[in-house]
C-alpha cells in the first residue's frame, strides 16, 4: 500500500478594513468611558442624575474596582 501525500492547504487570514472597524472601536470607547464615569464618578457634586439610584446600582462594582465612595 502506497500512501499518497495530500496537498496541505493553509488557512488564509481574513483582512478587516480599518474603515469597517473604526465605528465599532469608537462605539466601544464611548461605552467604556460612560461605564467608567458611572462606576467611578457618578455621585455627589459631579452627579448628572439626581438621587442615589445610580450610586446604589454600581456600589459593589466601585468597591470591587477600588473606587472610593464613602
Amino acid at each position: 500500500m502506497a500512501h499518497t501525500a495530500l496537498p496541505q492547504s493553509r488557512p488564509v487570514p481574513v483582512r478587516i478594513p480599518v474603515r469597517e472597524l473604526l465605528p465599532w472601536t469608537i462605539f466601544a470607547g464611548v461605552l467604556a468611558l460612560a461605564l467608567i464615569y458611572f462606576v467611578g464618578a457618578e455621585q455627589g457634586a459631579t452627579s448628572l442624575i439626581s438621587g442615589n439610584t445610580v450610586h446604589e446600582f454600581v456600589h459593589d462594582a466601585r468597591h470591587l474596582l477600588g473606587f472610593p465612595c464613602h
